[in-house]
């Protein structure tokens, strides 16, 4: 007996419980493509824009730097630092002006963008997660009912039922446990990969983003001047050290 003619001779429940399990297979694998395409495209472009980028920095061209940034749409580090950059793009011509609290500003700029940008990077896994973890079970509950109606069909009948229609009555239950394993198991390692991706992608930002925050503050420190972020600095300091000491 051949697997079409098996599930044409499914009970209604069954053939429900295998409608259900491909549903879910394609749901995961569409959004498998998806997700693959989508970091596909950020990393490549990622490659791309942090060399130009850097260059940028250690020349001192702030402007282009900024242009880049507000460009690369899809690079998530690209993301970050332009909203980083956006915080500070106007005081960035004349770094006299930038204060402790700009630089504060800056960071918090670029926290609130990586919680968004992890959002958007783990939307459709809790599908994955929720597909590998129930199809199992959903494919034992068809077999648990197929094995049920097959055992009724031999009560039914007396127990007068060859062997060969009580083999294939539990056959048939089994295909539903067959069929949630072969779901699970793709969505299960699918979940991982991407995990383990977006995970590096994590790094990637928060590397970017704190040397982006140090080279800000270097940039406002004595080899540019006496800014106002340093005098702040120092003033705060000349505080705490010159406040009266509890005893």
């Amino acid at each position: 007996m051949d697997y079409t003619t098996m599930f044409l001779e499914m009970g209604i429940f069954a053939k429900f419980i295998v409608i259900v399990m491909v549903v879910m297979s394609l749901l995961s694998w569409t959004i498998t493509v998806a997700k693959w395409w989508y970091l596909r495209k950020s990393q490549r472009e990622t490659v791309r824009f942090v060399p130009e980028f850097s260059r940028l920095l250690q020349e001192e061209k702030l402007d282009p730097a900024i242009a880049l940034a507000e460009k690369a749409k899809k690079s998530h580090v690209a993301r970050v630092l332009g909203e980083a950059l956006a915080e500070v793009k106007p005081l960035l011509r004349d770094r006299a002006t930038i204060t402790a609290a700009d630089i504060n500003s800056a960071e918090r700029a670029v926290e609130r963008q990586m919680l968004i940008l992890q959002a958007e990077l783990k939307r459709g896994l809790g599908i994955l997660a929720t597909t590998g973890a129930t199809s199992p079970f959903v494919g034992l509950l068809g077999t648990v009912f197929g094995v049920v109606h097959s055992f009724q069909g031999m009560a039914a009948s007396g127990g007068s039922g060859s062997l060969a229609s009580i083999t294939s009555g539990v056959a048939e239950a089994l295909v539903t446990t067959g069929v949630g394993l072969l779901v699970a198991i793709p969505a299960v390692w699918l979940y991982n990969f991407f995990l383990t991706k977006i995970d590096f992608i994590n790094v990637e930002m928060t590397y970017v983003s704190k040397e982006l925050i140090d080279y800000l503050i270097k940039s406002v420190g004595s080899e540019f001047g006496r800014s106002i972020f340093t005098k702040e600095f120092q003033a705060q300091k000349a505080t705490q050290s010159s406040g009266p000491i509890n005893r």
